[in-house]
């Protein structure tokens, strides 16, 4: 499944991360079961409008990770990008792009996006990996609307990410 000499397999799983969910989290941990590394790829393009920064998401991701769920630093790796997702396998000698399903609403854009990946290198397998049924529902849109109007979030975001949440809302 890789294309690199060595035995590592590395599943590159691009978003946006505004703020990674529990539903995110799941995808990581369920590819950390498929794959020896995960790079959690924090786009960096400004073609949306982010409630964080790019900076200020991959502290939310690092510390949604390492320090709240205290999971593997050597199996993920999380960085920012602004490189077509094709471009970043090939710096990480990846040819799998992992991505996350929550609804059948979610398909339709998925399946486009893989299918234009495949168009651009050959090589490239999406894996698509659906989030446990309690985590199916989970939006970074809808955690940052109930924040916004006072609701309780601890069932969708990590400790840190919530504080982070209640100090950009204050």
């Amino acid at each position: 499944m890789n294309n690199s000499s060595s035995s590592i397999i590395t599943g590159i799983y691009p978003g946006t991360f505004d703020p990674i969910t529990f539903g995110h989290i799941d995808v990581i941990k369920k590819g950390l079961r498929l794959f020896n590394k995960i790079v959690v790829a924090v786009s960096d393009v400004d073609n949306k409008n982010y409630l964080f920064d790019c900076d200020e998401r991959i502290e939310i991701v690092k510390k949604a990770l390492f320090s709240d769920l205290k999971l593997n630093k050597k199996k993920i790796i999380v960085i920012s990008f602004t490189s077509l997702t094709t471009d970043l396998c090939k710096k990480f000698k990846s040819n799998i792009i992992l991505r996350g399903l929550r609804a059948v609403s979610d398909f339709e854009y998925e399946f486009q996006l893989a299918g234009m990946n495949k168009q651009l290198d050959k090589s490239i397998e999406t894996v698509f990996l659906m989030s446990d049924p309690n985590n199916q529902i989970i939006s970074s849109k809808f955690v940052k609307e109930i924040v916004k109007l006072n609701g309780k979030i601890e069932k969708f975001v990590t400790k840190s990410t919530k504080k982070a949440l209640m100090d950009k809302y204050d």
